[in-house]
C-alpha cells in the first residue's frame, strides 16, 4: 500500500524567525475577479466599478479592490504555511498599499517569518507573526502587511485529532 500524503501548511515548530518563503504561482488578476469581488462586498467606488469615470482619475484606468488584492496575498501563502495547521488568524498589522494593481496584472506574494512564540495561555499552541510581501508582475511592491496567527504545534495537534478520532 502506497503512503497517504496530506497535503498540509507548517507547524509553529516547523517555522523559524528569518525565513522567506516565496508562494507559488502567481495570480493574475482579472477584471471580472475585481468587479465580483467589489460587488459581493457592496463597494461601490467608481475607481473598481465605472472604467470611464476610472478614466478622468490620476491613474487613467480602473483599480484592483485593496481588500481584494489582501487577501489574495494571503491566500497564496496558506497552502504552504497555513493549511490545515492554523487555529485562527489573531490579526493584521501595518497593511499598505504603496502601488495600486491594475486589470491583468499579476500578484506574486512572499512571506517573511517575523516571530514565533509559544502561547503563554495555550500549551502545545503558539503565535506565528508572518510579513506578507505582494509585488506585480514587474517587481513593484504593491501591498504588505503583518498577519499574527494562532497555530498548533505538531505533537498537540496530532494529540488533538487522535482524541477526537476516539
Amino acid at each position: 500500500m502506497a503512503n497517504r500524503i496530506v497535503q498540509r501548511g507548517l507547524y509553529l515548530d516547523e517555522l523559524t524567525a528569518g525565513e522567506l518563503y516565496e508562494h507559488r504561482p502567481g495570480r493574475t488578476i482579472t477584471e471580472s475577479d475585481n468587479v465580483l469581488f467589489t460587488t459581493l462586498t457592496m463597494n461601490n467606488q467608481g475607481l473598481h466599478l465605472d472604467a470611464a469615470w476610472a478614466a478622468t482619475q490620476p491613474f487613467g484606468k480602473p483599480l484592483v479592490n485593496s481588500l481584494f488584492t489582501l487577501g489574495t496575498m494571503i491566500g497564496q501563502s496558506v497552502p504552504q504555511l497555513t493549511e490545515g495547521t492554523i487555529i485562527g488568524q489573531l490579526g493584521l498589522d501595518a497593511v499598505s498599499f504603496p502601488h495600486p494593481v491594475f486589470h491583468g496584472d499579476t500578484l506574486y506574494t512572499e512571506t517573511e517569518i517575523v516571530e514565533v512564540r509559544p502561547s503563554k495561555s495555550r500549551p502545545g499552541q503558539g503565535i506565528a507573526t508572518m510579513r506578507h510581501t505582494g509585488r506585480n508582475q514587474d517587481g513593484v511592491v504593491v501591498a504588505t502587511a503583518t498577519r499574527t496567527c494562532l497555530m498548533w504545534t505538531k505533537a498537540a495537534h496530532e494529540a488533538a485529532l487522535s482524541k477526537e478520532k476516539s
